[in-house]
């Protein structure tokens, strides 16, 4: 591939990124607001947030708890959030001794209270560990926020009236990724502004 060929596709690339965020605001907006509100409404009522996923999705929930406990763009108090990807410790007993599948749902069970919100993502939807953890912060009084992509997977069947859904309209697993970055951005600038 020469060089004018390789100039093109990184075109494409970015044709693709900018029509799936396109079509994210334009559906999902009034969501993404929703999804910042309940969050909001958790942290003034002296609850947490707990995130969850895999692979470039851990490190997604690593970036939001991150920026609710440092800062964002704006000076604030520190926010009470945990990326539930990061205690190698925790992780790999709950695998070893129970499965895979409950190395985020043991987490959320000593963590978890009613009122905490539990953000789980996921490209797919399908995360057996995430879609677990789920059904778990559901039991704990705990509301739901999904970041997914596709036809929203098991994940979507999870789901209850009070949860938010976050499904990117992609079977693109890089287009999906490259939209949860803005919701993740998008929550915390309305985070930023209710408590800055």
């Amino acid at each position: 591939m020469d060089a004018r060929q390789a100039g093109k596709r990184v075109e494409a690339v970015f044709d693709a990124s900018i029509d799936t965020k396109q079509r994210s605001r334009d559906a999902l907006a009034p969501s993404v607001a929703r999804a910042a509100a309940v969050v909001i409404s958790s942290l003034r009522e002296g609850g947490k947030v707990l995130v969850c996923g895999n692979g470039g999705s851990a490190a997604d929930a690593q970036h939001l708890a991150a920026e609710l406990v440092n800062r964002f763009e704006r000076e604030r108090r520190a926010l009470p959030a945990v990326a539930l990807t990061t205690d190698s410790s925790s992780l790999t007993s709950i695998a070893n001794d129970y499965s895979f599948e409950r190395v985020f749902s043991r987490q959320v069970e000593a963590l978890g209270r009613p009122g905490d919100v539990l953000i789980g993502i996921s490209t797919s939807g399908n995360s057996a560990n995430v879609a677990r953890a789920m059904e778990v912060a559901g039991e704990l009084g705990m509301t739901l926020v999904t970041f997914t992509g596709r036809d929203g997977g098991e994940m979507a069947k999870l789901m209850r009236e009070a949860d938010v859904e976050l499904r990117v309209p992609s079977d693109s697993t890089a287009r999906v990724q490259e939209v949860h970055l803005l919701f993740i951005h998008a929550i915390c600038d309305l985070i930023d502004e209710a408590f800055g």
